[in-house]
């Protein structure tokens, strides 16, 4: 029994090199991180049923008692039986993939098994068979409450190479020979294949590990050189500015040279092939037209494919990304390569966050842009009521959660720009309906909250049907930030309740807090008037009272109720269609 310890340990490290080395394919991946459809569970049975075949054929054979080191098995004598290491394949296959997928990879490896011949062909082809769907079925459940663990792994296989050898027990005759193999492979199997899972476990983890710390390397990259060169692009896309950025992205990528256009002409190139590449009407690559035409990411890795008539030209890789503003393509970021082999899945992933990123501040410098030409005056005083310290403090939490959380991060992120891009469609619209202007507050609470987590809570009571209704915009985000920003202690636990209702004619929104209230002699004049606090000087109140009895001819009302240590109520009231009041976003139920 004892010496067949080392010849189980060599197949397992058999197996375990094959895994180590498929672990570098991208397919193979994708699957660990349980990105499953059907290619990819039809991947797992052919990979993962292949190994086992491979266990059986590098299986020892066991004759008499005795075991026989040979080190390829293409047939077993009919009173001999092996020792393998096939149920490693089966339940690590069936774990990831679920019991559809082991019950596959039980029938492959079990067929193959049991057509090597041998006196227990039949107990371990059925044994892999109900291994590979139990195993499936376990981690199914499993995964509904936790990620698969090492030791929950090598539990299962344990537990299915024991009933290996009990089904050998109950199946196979003579009993007493089957007896006689199960002492001498029941320990060294168990103990050897339990051992094999462990470490082929250890490097599923590793792969996801590894995956999150270049996820997290690559967004604080993406971060670090989108804040370096924020200044520039809040200029806009321009010769000047785009060659800043680009000298900045060749000092901080591995690319050769950088290259920034809009959708008429290059704009900026730094680095290699600037003796031709150079800013102009018109494109000197076939490959950036043809991005600004699909809106989408192409890569080329040879001269041919990327177009150039320039015949001594050294590029030969590159990525050609598309910037977008407001869905529609404004222009390409190009990252160039001399050798085709440094455009790696990492610096394309790397590029596409910074298109995406540069495409988020090419939305914020039009946003800018456009607040600069705003005629409506109410307007930009709202505007400028957003906190000066919010975009800071927002990107600061969004920096530290690459690091710990990155896909939450990339989450927040979206939502910023989202936040932002409301701002700007807001001030540009004098009715917007209600769903986005409550897409406006969320987006706003979620970086609010993602820096508080336990600070306060918002409910929100929407009548039926209300969300197409259209209102002015900043008329709840504002309110909103004045209860998450003054309205509670350090201490306390703070709540807000957000209840829009179609009362009669009218609609009524308020907007409720259990805070610290506001003094009396503050409370006179708040909404009316500024006034001089260490709190805000509520010159938003006053803003969203004054437009709101523009835009409804004095019918509106906006009240503030509050008791000192009790809470603050601000209740609007919106007059119907019939007295020129509020329309609907969909036509054909009221308008106004």
């Amino acid at each position: 029994m004892i010496h067949l310890l080392p010849l189980m340990i060599e197949r397992v490290g058999v197996i375990l090199i094959a895994v180590f080395l498929l672990s570098q394919m991208k397919s193979f991946r994708k699957i660990i991180h349980h990105d499953q459809g059907l290619r990819e569970k039809t991947l797992l049975i052919a990979v993962f049923g292949l190994f086992g075949v491979i266990s059986n054929y590098t299986g020892i054979e066991i004759h008499l008692n005795s075991a026989a080191d040979t080190s390829w098995l293409i047939g077993i004598e009919p009173d001999s039986a092996i020792a393998n290491t096939r149920i490693i394949s089966i339940v690590i296959g069936s774990l990831l993939g679920g019991p559809v997928v082991g019950l596959g990879i039980g029938v492959i490896a079990g067929v193959h098994r049991f057509l090597l011949g041998g006196f227990t062909a039949f107990a371990c082809a059925a044994s892999a068979i109900l291994a590979g769907f139990a195993a499936g079925y376990l981690g199914l459940l499993w995964k509904r409450r936790a990620p698969l663990t090492p030791l929950f792994a090598v539990s299962v296989g344990v537990v299915m190479e024991i009933m290996q050898m009990l089904i050998i027990l109950l199946v196979t005759k003579p009993l007493h020979l089957a007896w006689g193999l199960v002492k001498i492979i029941g320990i060294p199997m168990i103990v050897i294949n339990g051992l094999g899972m462990l470490l082929f476990m250890l490097i599923i983890q590793y792969i996801l590990k590894e995956q999150e710390r270049a996820r997290a390397l690559q967004t604080s990259k993406a971060f670090y050189i989108a804040d370096q060169t924020l200044p520039f692009f809040r200029r806009g896309l321009n010769s000047e500015s785009c060659l800043k950025v680009a000298e900045l992205m060749l000092q901080l990528t591995d690319a050769d040279a950088i290259a920034i256009t809009d959708s008429v002409g290059v704009l900026a190139h730094a680095g290699a092939a600037s003796d031709h590449h150079v800013p102009t009407k018109g494109f000197s690559t076939g490959l950036t037209k043809k991005v600004l035409k699909e809106g989408r990411v192409i890569t080329a890795k040879s001269r041919e494919e990327i177009l150039c008539r320039h015949e001594s030209c050294p590029l030969r890789g590159a990525v050609v990304l598309p910037l977008k503003v407001h869905g529609k393509t404004v222009g390409t970021l190009k990252l160039y390569f001399t050798n085709p082999d440094k455009l790696t899945e990492v610096e394309k992933e790397l590029a596409e966050g910074l298109a995406n990123l540069f495409s988020t501040q090419l939305e914020l410098a039009e946003a800018e842009q456009q607040s600069k030409l705003l005629k409506n005056a109410e307007i930009k005083a709202l505007q400028a009521q957003v906190h000066p310290h919010f975009l800071f403090n927002a990107i600061n939490t969004i920096s530290v959660l690459c690091r710990t959380n990155p896909e939450k991060a990339r989450k927040l992120l979206l939502e910023l720009s989202h936040f932002f891009r409301s701002n700007l469609q807001g001030a540009r619209s004098m009715l917007i309906p209600l769903e986005k202007e409550l897409e406006h507050v969320r987006a706003y609470l979620s970086l609010e909250q993602a820096r508080f987590p336990d600070k306060y809570e918002v409910g929100f009571d929407i009548g039926p049907g209300l969300e197409k209704f259209r209102l002015p915009p900043f008329v709840l985000q504002p309110l909103v930030e004045n209860c998450i920003r003054h309205a509670f202690s350090g201490k306390q636990k703070g709540r807000v309740a957000v209840t829009v209702q179609y009362r009669g004619d009218d609609l009524y929104i308020e907007v409720t807090d259990n805070g610290r209230g506001i003094a009396p002699e503050v409370l006179d004049v708040i909404g009316k008037e500024p006034v001089k606090s260490k709190r805000g000087t509520g010159t938003a109140l006053v803003n969203i009272r004054e437009r709101l009895e523009g835009i409804y001819n004095n019918e509106s009302s906006f009240n503030i109720s509050s008791s000192e240590d009790a809470g603050t109520a601000i209740a609007i009231r919106i007059p119907s269609a019939k007295k020129g009041g509020w329309e609907l976003y969909d036509e054909g139920v009221f308008s106004g």
